[in-house]
């Protein structure tokens, strides 16, 4: 049927404005002279609007044949726009076939590196997916990795390997989540725990109780101390500073020069070095302090430098010397077990100051959205005891 428009006219048509042809289709002509198709409907009570393309590119005979076949989607209750935005992605999926689980990735690790708060965390990931991930599904295209070929990676180490299975499964359901997010694949994320694996899976709860920081006995930690301070170097005197203060292994391989206070005896962790993400304050006791001492001059910034330059210490080197002085059956972050034993059975201070001083949350969000002080001098008092503690004579300890 003959619309109201004529090629000649929309060739000619110059004043801006919306000039219909009927049948809800429509030339749109802008301030700048460019023209365009314009296809209006109204579907389930809502009016809408969809472009058509440009009459430079589309004549009026293929407008109309255009504006047509968008009329019998919408006779039979489908919207044309949603249509066509199917198409596209569909059309975007396909492109996407070559991009493989590997690739997204390689740059996933690369885009949130810089948000991990360790390079042990940095180099976890390409490492656990390399062994666990890659082998069975790294090189097919991302968007056809379905529960099938995760439950593959998952099910060999889920009994044996709890944790890292755990970890594997949360890496692979991050990487699919960005994939979705680009464009490279769609549906739900056959990785996800709530209401999909934990069908399929037993909680690690019930595979396996948590295994515990094997810890050295806070009565024999005295003795350790003087063996440890008998070991002149740089490894032995992060792992002294390591327990005298009770911060995690990585926070005080991490120490720079610029968080330390030396005057105040005040080290200040900032928040993305903090396994909550809160800026921490850390009272140095005496000890601490004559240990940082000894410490200046070996580098401008890293207080215990690793053996690459411009990096810290790797705690590989505080695991060796553990193993030097025949303490192979603990580790480096069960120090932070024996501070809280020796806190909770030998001393009157409150379990709440010891677990900030372990830079634990305390109290529900009410009670710490008033909470106004980190309690820091009543918690210089706590490490003041407990270097006394590290610094008594062995003969004398707990007889």
């Amino acid at each position: 049927m003959q619309g109201k428009l004529t090629a000649l006219g929309v060739a000619r048509l110059k004043i801006p404005g919306m000039y219909g042809d009927g049948h809800g289709l429509w030339l749109q002509v802008t301030g700048s002279g460019a023209k365009s198709w314009i296809f209006r409907f109204t579907l389930r009570g809502k009016s809408r609007e969809m472009g058509l393309g440009s009459a430079a590119t589309f004549s009026l005979a293929e407008a109309r044949d255009r504006a047509r076949d968008c009329r019998k989607l919408t006779a039979d209750g489908i919207d044309p726009i949603e249509v066509r935005r199917a198409k596209f992605q569909e059309a975007e999926l396909e492109a996407a076939k070559a991009v493989t689980f590997k690739q997204c990735a390689e740059i996933y690790i690369e885009a949130h590196k810089a948000s991990w708060r360790s390079n042990r965390h940095a180099k976890q990931w390409p490492s656990t997916l390399k062994y666990y991930a890659y082998p069975l599904f790294g090189d097919l295209p991302v968007q056809i990795i379905d529960t099938g070929l995760v439950m593959k990676a998952l099910e060999p180490i889920w009994s044996t390997k709890p944790e890292t299975a755990t970890r594997v499964r949360g890496r692979i359901e991050a990487i699919l989540d960005w994939a979705t997010t680009r464009g490279y694949r769609r549906g739900e994320n056959p990785a996800r725990w709530k209401g999909h694996l934990a069908n399929l899976l037993p909680r690690r709860s019930k595979v396996k109780k948590v295994a515990h920081h094997p810890a050295l006995p806070f009565r024999q930690v005295p003795v350790f101390m003087a063996e440890l301070r008998g070991q002149d170097t740089i490894p032995a005197r992060a792992l002294e500073f390591t327990i005298l203060t009770a911060v995690r292994s990585g926070e005080a391989l991490g120490a720079r020069w610029v968080e330390i206070d030396m005057d105040r005896a005040i080290w200040t962790i900032p928040a993305e070095r903090m396994k909550a993400g809160i800026e921490h304050r850390v009272p140095l006791s005496e000890p601490a302090v004559a240990l940082l001492a000894q410490m200046r001059g070996f580098n401008d910034i890293f207080v215990f430098p690793g053996r690459r330059s411009g990096e810290p210490l790797n705690d590989k080197m505080t695991r060796d010397v553990l193993a030097k002085l025949d303490r192979t059956g603990i580790t480096v972050h069960g120090f932070r077990s024996s501070f809280r034993d020796w806190a909770g059975e030998y001393t009157a201070f409150p379990r709440d100051l010891a677990e900030m001083a372990l830079a634990h949350t305390v109290g529900d969000a009410t009670e710490r959205a008033y909470r106004r002080s980190d309690l820091f001098e009543k918690r210089r008092e706590l490490m003041n005891a407990w270097a006394k503690i590290c610094s008594i004579d062995k003969l004398f300890v707990f007889n």
